[in-house]
């Protein structure tokens, strides 16, 4: 009867009482490292799986590092999720030319991976070949636990709904020994990664797993298909879920969620109706920057009614924005460089952005921060707008 809870619990418990847990520490609601983790690690170079792969999808856990540094000796494409999803899906790990063996070890690092990567659009195109995780728990019948968050899982959604991965994409996991135990398959949801290799200081387990992985995002249950059930709450904690449902929607598939199913009567109406269609509509085309080439998209924050008044906003000007590039693409970037403005007003007919910043220095430590940064092949125009607005104006002037 015991619970995934029960599990990591035990497992958590024991690495630290054996002595087995290494930093961080502790291992409690983490993916857990531990010592001979780089062992471990240094075993994927024997899978041919790994060997074939040219695009490798990797988790930042610490206990994976020594995944990405094979996977950055190797030349192959380096891709690591954006810690809890926030400011996209992917980063593209890029060394700098030349790269010593020493930074590609820092590469591989969490310290790395701010430093040396790129965020990846979901219009990046990425076909991952192999997919690494991290685990709390696993059985030799490939059956996973994560740490709980479910963010595995809903990467692993992500990428077989973006096409990304297929259906035989292998997945492998790095854990000790001691982490591989039974685990009872009622406590498997459809939404449940499997892996089909795991990697231990001592052993590598073939599972040879039958059952499916998730197949891909769910927005209501009215799929017979396993996959990851989405909710409003989600949404609020994952931006870029939303910019998968506006792209799912564009193609005419049901996209509303099963919170939507579940609405009161009185909200049912064919106003309320109306009504909820139009914002869902408008916060859906937010999402993704309402980027058709002509339009403009302002996003506003709760910050601006007060500061516009005051006269303290300071506006940055970003130009030679490439046609193809998306306003998403861009938030992205600025989340992941710590430059999100209070507000980006989107010109993509003009290749430009503004973005509003409270006060000068914020906004000339975003010009700073985004300096030579290049998306979509073009480097970036970033620099303080020649024509900043007077106390309590509304518009942005255009750069000159």
């Amino acid at each position: 009867g015991a619970s995934k809870q029960d599990v990591r619990e035990k497992v958590w418990d024991y690495l630290e009482a054996s002595g087995l847990a290494d930093f961080p520490r502790p291992v409690h609601r983490r993916i857990p490292n531990f010592k001979g983790s780089h062992q471990a690690c240094g075993s994927i170079k024997e899978l041919d799986v790994f060997n074939r792969a040219s695009e490798v999808k990797v988790d930042p856990d610490k206990p994976l590092e020594g995944v990405r540094l094979a996977a950055l000796q190797a030349r192959k494409t380096l891709l690591v999720p954006t810690p809890r999803l926030r400011t996209g899906l992917f980063n593209r790990i890029v060394p700098p030319s030349g790269a010593t063996k020493e930074i590609l070890r820092i590469c591989a690092t969490s310290q790395g991976i701010k430093e040396y990567s790129v965020p990846v659009g979901l219009d990046g195109k990425a076909r991952v070949d192999l997919v690494v995780v991290g685990s709390v728990a696993v059985s030799e019948k490939g059956w996973r636990i994560g740490k709980g968050e479910g963010y595995a899982d809903m990467e692993y959604a992500m990428m077989v709904s973006m096409g990304a991965v297929q259906e035989d994409t292998p997945v492998v996991t790095i854990v000790h020994d001691c982490q591989v135990v039974d685990i009872a398959e009622e406590l498997l949801g459809d939404h449940d990664l499997t892996v089909d290799y795991i990697l231990t200081p001592t052993r590598t387990i073939k599972t040879n797993c039958k059952r499916p992985k998730p197949q891909g995002i769910i927005w209501h249950k009215a799929s017979a298909n396993s996959g990851l059930l989405v909710s409003y709450e989600m949404l609020e904690k994952i931006p870029i879920l939303e910019s998968l449902r506006y792209r799912e929607k564009q193609t005419g598939k049901d996209v509303s969620l099963q919170d939507e199913h579940s609405d009161s009567a009185n909200a049912n109406t064919p106003a309320a109706l109306n009504e909820k269609a139009m914002a869902e509509n408008t916060r859906l085309q937010a999402a993704v920057g309402s980027a058709q080439i002509g339009q403009h998209y302002v996003e506003s924050g709760s910050l601006i009614p007060r500061l516009e008044g005051s006269g303290m906003i300071t506006t940055v000007y970003v130009g030679n924005i490439p046609p193809s590039v998306r306003v998403s693409e861009l938030k992205c970037a600025l989340r992941e460089f710590h430059a999100t403005p209070l507000r980006l007003n989107w010109q993509g007919a003009q290749h430009r952005a503004f973005l509003d910043y409270k006060d000068k220095a914020t906004a000339e430590s975003a010009v700073s921060s985004l300096k030579g940064f290049s998306l979509g092949g073009n480097t970036l125009r970033v620099e303080l707008a020649k024509n900043q607005r007077n106390k309590g104006q509304v518009g942005i002037n255009s750069q000159k």
